[in-house]
């Protein structure tokens, strides 16, 4: 049977052809979607790979399952000659289609795999793969255009000159977005797993997920802030990253003493301090060439700010540095570590810190921290210091009842 007399035979019997073929169609898609699709689902199920999991996951096979039934009324279309163009321009029209939703799936699978290698670094594609799926798009809307107009898609492309200007408009955002990815690709600015600040958009958090349009974090207390990725290189924000690398986090606080508490260290107090481990070496020296000026100067040797003193506060200090190189979790070498005194407040004179602990998690270093100065908080008194404190309503309550103690309160009348 050649193809004028089927031709002849489908006119004939317009019905029944159009039945075989929504029956042919029928069978194919129900084959492909049970046979193949379904085979293709299970055999991804069953292997450890995680790569076919996600090719799976994002191209759908049930979706997928429409080409065959669409291919067929494709080829089969010449069969009915009245019909076959607007057969072949639904079905390819389509077929198109479900190939570009495909070819975009694929992409989301190429990026999730990526993103899932052992190695993954944190420098995020999707922005580009972004692009290629508004490229994909477009090229789709101009070859559907030309499919139904019967124009070609290069007049088409010829028109768009005109509407440049719109265009330039419509997609501003996605341009800014563009440029944006770029920079931040090509200076390293942001990867995924950055811990960021953002005061700009309150954004304090990891990174999760960048894209061409949005940059998404989420923040310390769970929640999630969506900045537009072409904002975030007009903002000013904070990238915690360096410290992570760095393998250390920086102490930096400071212990308020009362000033009426600094004193010289007499030589009670000396020898007292001296049986401490950690700083006896250091006092002993110190008292060895403190006794070595008064013999020496002993005819006139009478005023506390004669010869090499040493206060309180000196001392605290010494035993502040050596009990932090003591310390295991504490970098002794590679980073600042400093122990100093700072211009005195009305809250006291600081004593501050500034040393980095051996550890980026910030749960395991404000464990480290609040070890630190709950030490130094019991360890100031030992020196004759005193931590400064405001006043509370028990300290007035205390002072309160001593000048009634003294008869003092009860000579105290208000008046109206």
């Amino acid at each position: 049977m050649d193809t004028a007399m089927v031709q002849d035979w489908v006119a004939q019997n317009l019905v029944m052809a159009f039945s075989l073929l929504v029956i042919l169609c029928v069978i194919l898609y129900l084959f492909t979607r049970n046979i193949v699709a379904r085979g293709l689902i299970t055999i991804a199920g069953r292997t450890a790979n995680k790569v076919d999991d996600s090719l799976v996951k994002h191209l759908h096979p049930y979706r997928i399952a429409w080409l065959a039934p669409l291919g067929a009324i494709f080829a089969l279309a010449y069969l009915a000659p009245a019909y076959a163009l607007v057969l072949r321009r639904g079905a390819l029209f389509l077929i198109m289609w479900i190939t570009v939703v495909t070819i975009n799936g694929l992409m989301d699978a190429l990026n999730e795999i990526y993103e899932g290698r052992p190695g993954f670094n944190g420098v995020s594609i999707q922005s580009y793969l972004d692009i290629a799926k508004i490229m994909l798009v477009v090229v789709a809307v101009i070859l559907s255009i030309s499919l139904f107009s019967g124009e070609s898609p290069v007049v088409l492309l010829t028109g768009l000159g005109a509407l440049t200007a719109v265009l330039l408009l419509i997609f501003q955002d996605t341009i800014l977005s563009l440029v944006a990815s770029v920079q931040i690709a090509a200076n390293d600015l942001i990867k995924e797993g950055d811990f960021i600040e953002v005061p700009s958009y309150g954004a304090e958090g990891e990174v999760v997920n960048i894209s061409l349009h949005t940059i998404k974090v989420q923040n310390s207390d769970k929640t999630f802030t969506v900045i537009p990725t072409f904002k975030i290189v007009d903002v000013a924000y904070k990238n915690w990253r360096g410290m992570r690398e760095s393998g250390g986090r920086r102490i930096q606080r400071s212990l308020l003493v009362d000033m009426n508490t600094v004193r010289f260290c007499d030589e009670e107090l000396l020898v007292r301090l001296q049986k401490i481990d950690l700083i006896h070496d250091y006092l002993q020296e110190r008292i060895a060439k403190i006794r070595a000026y008064q013999k020496e100067h002993a005819d006139h040797y009478d005023s506390p700010l004669d010869g090499p003193q040493i206060t309180n506060t000196e001392v605290f200090r010494i035993y502040i540095e050596r009990y932090l190189r003591d310390r295991k979790d504490i970098h002794q070498e590679g980073m600042p570590f400093l122990v100093r005194t700072l211009a005195p407040t009305p809250s006291g004179l600081p004593i501050e810190l500034y040393v980095f602990a051996r550890t980026t998690q910030w749960e395991v270093y404000e464990g480290i921290q609040a070890e630190v100065f709950d030490h130094l908080l019991a360890a100031a008194g030992h020196f004759d210091l005193r931590v400064f404190q405001e006043p509370t309503g028990q300290d007035f309550a205390g002072f309160a009842h001593r000048l009634a103690q003294n008869g003092i309160g009860s000579a105290v009348t208000i008046r109206a």
